[in-house]
């Protein structure tokens, strides 16, 4: 293993082995604000993209009231793409919080976190208000409905987006894919050791 990936794994240890409370508590949100959805079916999508592919384009907007496109990145940076099923219900909302404490990890791996949801942007603007903010820049894919999220194809059934996450490098090309299990948060090691190992190829 490379030394330079240890600091980077061992981060991702730190949150994954981190209980749902501990990351979900530094939230602000109070549990009964919040919506419980109970066990759903864990993929309920056919994936339309596979590493290797070119990202479909995007343009969308944000809760900042700007946009985030694919063209603005590249050449410039990577991106992972973390699409989340809905605002205000328990794991969703301790999934983003918990990528506040590895920011560096991202920054160091010249990659550029957005957060994706199929909600309208006053529902996310409102949701991660009252979880304190996020570093990274949070886009609504809500008109035309899942527009992003049904061009790579995890747009679900009932119309939410799988939990997942995308890996693109410089030139718009899929580098990892995790379409994951949407009753529980994504481990970030996987995702950690193949931004780096980006990172090294473009060295």
């Amino acid at each position: 293993m490379s030394r330079h990936l240890i600091p980077f794994l061992l981060a991702a240890v730190l949150i994954c082995g981190a209980p749902l409370w501990a990351v979900a508590q530094g939230t602000g949100i109070p549990k009964d604000h919040l919506f419980e959805v109970g066990e759903l079916k864990p993929v309920d999508s056919t994936l339309k993209v596979k590493v290797g592919d070119p990202a479909p384009d995007f343009s969308l907007p944000t809760i900042d009231g700007g946009t985030v496109s694919l063209a603005q990145f590249r050449g410039k940076k990577n991106l992972v793409l973390s699409f989340v099923p809905a605002a205000w219900t328990p794991v969703c909302s301790g999934q983003w919080p918990g990528y506040n404490i590895v920011q560096d990890l991202f920054d160091q791996t010249d990659t550029q976190l957005i957060g994706l949801s199929v909600d309208n942007v006053p529902t996310l603007h409102a949701w991660v208000r009252e979880m304190g903010g996020v570093w990274f820049p949070v886009a609504s894919d809500f008109f035309p409905h899942g527009e992003l999220a049904d061009a790579l194809g995890i747009l679900r059934s009932t119309g939410e987006a799988e939990r997942s996450l995308f890996l693109i490098d410089k030139q718009g090309i899929i580098r990892y894919i995790d379409v994951h299990d949407i009753n529980s948060r994504p481990d970030l090691g996987p995702l950690v050791k193949a931004m780096q190992e980006l990172k090294n190829a473009q060295n």
